[in-house]
């Protein structure tokens, strides 16, 4: 069995806004790391944030529920989810910051 292929869902998200120096990305992971869904965070030239995330769906929901609003500092202005083929990444175990 693929390892990733034990995964229920998987979705790319955008985030846009506010979202850079604010610390999105540590609160995304340890978010992310609360609800056992693995993947990354990175910041993005343009100013955005993208995060790749795989678990349950629920899990998921929960995170871009999260996403939607952000840590204090934040402004989330856009989030934009595409679905994606949980086997089409290599996904580390947890969930990094880049």
């Amino acid at each position: 069995m693929n390892s990733n292929s034990r995964f229920e869902a998987a979705r790319q998200i955008r985030i846009r806004g506010r979202v850079q120096g604010v610390y999105f990305r540590a609160s995304t992971a340890q978010h992310a790391n609360a609800l056992s869904v693995r993947g990354c965070v990175e910041n993005l030239a343009d100013g955005s944030v993208r995060v790749l995330a795989a678990g349950t769906t629920d899990a998921l929901g929960k995170l871009i529920a999260w996403l939607q609003i952000g840590p204090p500092l934040a402004r989330v202005d856009e989030v934009e989810v595409e679905v994606i083929d949980p086997a089409s990444v290599h996904w580390p175990t947890g969930f990094q910051q880049k």
